[in-house]
């Protein structure tokens, strides 16, 4: 059962990483948001029906706490998307992968961090600093010939995916407040759908949506809605009451290097030195604050 659990977390993975260079190669088709907004609702549909039987024990406190974790994954999908549009798909990953870094950042806030969670030890730190060091030289060139970054050429793509980041990282927070005591299925449920019903409030008025019905943009939204959120979600909704929560978290944090295997598989996306190394410390910031036993903090997609 464990080792089905991990080759089954390990596909989700995969697949979460794999769905930027999709998401990437559609949106040539259509508006970021409205494809977000597309996405989740296809997604809820699915999910209202696997789940019908569960509508019944939604209760006006669930309602509240699904009401709060689907706005902040309302804003992690909206920034991701739109961030994606903008920058390479191995850049978004490797910068969304800072969440498991800035949870327990965020958690240093008593009020913020889950009942019965304790501050974050010095790895957490630790990984936070190299993470964001990984970021500088991902993201940023050099200034001719000095190694300091120049700061002037900031991609807004690259902005974006950060505040992808932290958006998913109060996800993270207020889900580990509600999944305590709110069973997977309604909580599931919950979270995709008010996360539809505030992309369709905010879309139209940060972009002029647009869809072109084209076959690549029906299957990037029938791998991001059915596969990358209804089957994902359920997936690590079990394999987490199987595995660690540490041996989860790792697992998660190789979503990015799916996403730069998939991009260099098929749109031949290479990075060079100073953007390899920066992502090798992004990846080790993630291993410190993961490996080094803690306190449980929630995983960027759990639900």
């Amino acid at each position: 059962m464990r080792l089905r659990a991990y080759l089954l977390m390990l596909l989700v993975v995969a697949i979460w990483g794999t769905t930027f260079v999709v998401v990437k190669d559609a949106l040539a088709d259509a508006t970021p948001l409205a494809f977000n907004l597309a996405r989740m609702v296809l997604a809820f549909l699915v999910m209202s029906m696997v789940y019908r039987r569960h509508w019944r024990e939604v209760t006006r406190g669930q309602l509240a706490a699904g009401a709060i974790v689907g706005f902040f994954l309302a804003a992690g999908y909206q920034f991701q998307t739109a961030g994606l549009a903008k920058t390479t798909p191995s850049k978004c990953a490797f910068i969304t992968g800072l969440v498991v870094v800035l949870v327990p950042l965020f958690s240093v806030i008593q009020k913020l961090r889950p009942p019965g969670a304790k501050a974050p030890r010095w790895n957490a730190f630790t990984g936070a600093l190299l993470a964001f060091l990984g970021i500088v030289l991902l993201t940023v060139p050099s200034s001719g010939a000095s190694l300091l970054p120049d700061l002037t050429s900031i991609n807004i793509g690259d902005m974006l995916s950060l505040g992808c980041a932290i958006a998913f990282a109060f996800h993270c927070i207020a889900l580990g407040h509600a999944s305590p005591r709110i069973r997977f299925q309604p909580l599931a449920l919950l979270q995709v759908g008010f996360c539809a019903l505030f992309m369709a409030i905010s879309t139209p008025l940060l972009e002029h949506p647009h869809l072109h019905p084209t076959p690549r943009l029906g299957l990037a939204l029938a791998v991001s809605a059915l596969l990358s959120t209804a089957v994902a979600f359920s997936v690590q909704s079990w394999a987490q009451s199987i595995l660690p929560t540490t041996h989860v978290a790792l697992l998660t944090a190789l979503e990015p290097v799916f996403a730069w295997i998939t991009s260099f598989l098929i749109l031949g996306e290479r990075l060079g030195l100073r953007p390899a190394s920066g992502a090798i410390l992004i990846l080790a910031g993630i291993a410190l604050t993961e490996l080094v036993p803690q306190p449980h903090v929630p995983t960027a997609h759990e639900a």
